[in-house]
């Protein structure tokens, strides 16, 4: 738990709170590489096959990097019951994300593609894709707070059918909003919610309400 002032109140904050940033996912659009090798889809039923190809990704992963990394299933694919596009999020963590060369062509020659290198939440990132099973590889460094947030929040959706359905409707609104608003942008205010839900109910850190904007 750490504590801050905000208008000389003193509010305790979960260690993995980050600021509601409306529209980040269209502003980091600049630190793309590459586009990825096949378009995402729309939002679909849970395919219970979605584990099954995340074995096929995680395999892949330590057969080009080596027994040792850590990779994990993320994402709406990774909740039974929830709604998600096709596509396979997960983790990876690496000892340097900057030093690429020692983990980027290894993976380039199984079949990944770097798509964005950039910072979130002032993390260094890397994501790549993958063709099939179509794939988001996330890499991080190991003390990074994203990935942290990522397995909370898919822990927390496996428990909370309430907040399953919310980031569904979310997801159905996201995919008929304004054109001009991106995918993840649209949802976005629903994702902090939910995440002020769960970090509210974390028995091991206090957390203070932080309404978005």
């Amino acid at each position: 738990m750490r504590r801050v002032r905000v208008h000389d109140v003193t509010v305790a904050e979960h260690p993995l709170w980050r600021p509601f940033v409306a529209d980040s996912n269209a502003a980091r659009q600049s630190q793309r590489v590459a586009f990825r090798q096949t378009d995402p889809g729309s939002p679909q039923a849970y395919d219970p096959r979605w584990a099954e190809s995340f074995a096929c990704v995680r395999d892949l992963v330590v057969g080009a990097l080596g027994a040792g990394h850590t990779v994990w299933h993320v994402g709406s694919t990774a909740v039974p019951g929830m709604i998600a596009k096709p596509v396979i999020d997960a983790d990876l963590l690496v000892p340097d994300v900057l030093d690429e060369q020692a983990w980027l062509p290894k993976l380039e020659a199984v079949g990944f593609r770097l798509i964005f290198r950039d910072v979130i939440a002032g993390d260094a990132h890397r994501q790549l894709t993958l063709s099939n099973p179509n794939t988001n590889l996330h890499v991080w460094q190991p003390e990074a707070v994203e990935p942290q947030r990522h397995r909370l929040f898919v822990e927390w959706l496996r428990s909370h059918p309430e907040d399953r359905q919310a980031y569904a409707d979310a997801k159905a609104q996201a995919v008929s909003a304004d054109k001009g608003v991106r995918y993840n942008d649209a949802k976005a205010a629903v994702v902090y919610d939910i995440y002020e839900r769960t970090f509210a109910s974390d028995p091991n850190h206090s957390h203070d309400a932080h309404p978005r904007p």
